[in-house]
């Protein structure tokens, strides 16, 4: 939906919240149904929940939020609600939790969506702010598309024979375009205040001031990558924040996770399968610190925030901010890597149709891309509908990633969606792209 459809019919909107919903619950029994129950109950890394939690956790906030605040119902389970509280346990005790059986799991989670269309089937789409522009709906799409992604995570750190498939994505030459592209100073509309189903972090609009810098015209991709390692970045401390040189220093890191070099030859694991480590795709599973190191090496920088919506959505001839880089229309397979279409990023220089006025290819999908700014409030932020969403993450502690990848669903990505994570964390799907300010006379 375009942000200048502020009359949407409500049977549209219906459509539009039962599909997304639809497809959400779709991809969940994938990555639930495809392994046995010791993997759903399993612990596959201290940094992620059993499955089963996830599964049950879906439900538990799809039964809160639409049948109890936009319904009006009773608790169906109120026992089980502090189980699944996200801030009530953290990952590493939820194994420990008398958390619902897969089977029970399963049949409480499709209980509370039989319900929850049957709610859809009579929204009003405007009796309060949670259900304006079916909100509420969006909300909890996103919120179990965001629970997939970290679950195909789970899929990835899990040990043992593949239990996902799906193609790669098409061949491409090598990209022989630009390596980067000039974004010019001066203001431009960040955020939003009018996409129906955006996040109250993302909110509201207000104009940016960003000085001309540089911006590579691709995510840096494994090959580059493999040129800082075999150049010691690992191995010399002036590339790296004190913190980040701590860091890779105590846990002995030398490439991306899910590396490793045998007979000369670097390999990776990914999803259950040891391949060559691919060199035209954007590299993957780095953390902010690695990111950080590797610009200071080529001499460049990551981009701020601000600089990275700029070159994602603004257009100069227009002199406005669209939705994605190609526009205003929601994204389609031609414009990017999305949804679990694939199980990998494509290639560096994919999706022409995909970038952006000033010719920056591949912002939205493939590989989330660190920024250099912290996770911070905007100018006139307001917390809704919970604090525990966004504000109780502002801060240092936390750096923004913005573009999405190859697995996220398009209702939780768009040019003003924002995503954060510590500094450490590469477990997750993170790349980057550098940048650099442009000399001014």
């Amino acid at each position: 939906m375009t942000e200048t459809e502020t009359d949407i019919d409500i049977e549209t909107l219906r459509d539009r919240a039962l599909q997304s919903l639809t497809t959400a619950r779709a991809r969940t029994s994938l990555l639930t149904d495809c392994v046995e129950e010791p993997d759903l109950t399993a612990q596959h890394s201290p940094l992620m929940s059993p499955l089963v939690w996830d599964l049950a956790h879906i439900g538990n906030q799809e039964e809160l939020w639409l049948l109890r605040n936009v319904g009006g119902r009773e608790a169906m389970r109120p026992e089980i609600d502090r189980l699944y509280d996200a801030f009530e346990h953290p990952r590493s005790e939820r194994p420990s939790l008398p958390l619902l059986p897969p089977a029970e799991a399963r049949r409480y989670a499709a209980e509370v969506r039989g319900r929850a269309l049957d709610l859809l089937e009579r929204a009003a789409f405007g009796d309060s702010r949670l259900t304006e522009a079916g909100f509420a709906f969006g909300m909890i799409a996103q919120h179990e598309q965001q629970h997939d992604e970290t679950m195909l995570i789970t899929h990835q750190l899990r040990k043992g024979p593949p239990a996902l498939t799906a193609p790669d994505p098409d061949p491409v030459p090598p990209f022989t375009g630009p390596a980067e592209v000039l974004v010019p100073g001066g203001p431009f509309t960040m955020g939003t205040s009018t996409e129906p189903w955006a996040l109250d972090n993302e909110r509201p609009a207000h104009r940016r001031e960003v000085a001309p810098f540089w911006i590579d015209t691709t995510p840096t991709t494994n090959a580059q990558y493999l040129a800082f390692i075999e150049d010691g970045g690992y191995e010399h401390e002036r590339w790296w924040t004190p913190e980040g040189w701590a860091h890779v220093r105590e846990h002995g890191i030398h490439a991306p996770l899910f590396w490793r070099r045998e007979d000369g030859r670097w390999l990776r694991r990914r999803f259950g399968v040891t391949e060559l480590v691919p060199p035209q795709e954007p590299v993957l599973h780095v953390s902010w610190y690695e990111a950080d190191a590797y610009a200071r090496w080529a001499g460049r920088r990551l981009p701020t925030e601000a600089e990275w919506e700029k070159a994602a959505r603004y257009d100069p001839v227009e002199n406005r901010s669209r939705r994605y880089p190609w526009g205003d229309a929601d994204p389609t397979p031609v414009h990017a890597n999305l949804g679990q279409r694939h199980l990998r990023p494509a290639p560096a220089g994919s999706y022409p149709e995909g970038e952006s006025p000033l010719g920056v290819r591949q912002l939205i999908g493939d590989v989330w891309e660190w920024t250099s700014s912290d996770l911070l409030p905007y100018p006139g932020f307001s917390a809704f509908p919970y604090k525990e969403y966004s504000e109780v993450f502002f801060g240092p502690e936390y750096k923004v990633l913005r573009g999405g990848s190859f697995a996220v669903d398009q209702v939780a990505c768009r040019g003003t969606f924002r995503n954060w994570d510590y500094p450490i964390r590469r477990q997750i799907f993170s790349g980057f792209r550098t940048a650099r300010t442009a000399e001014t006379a």
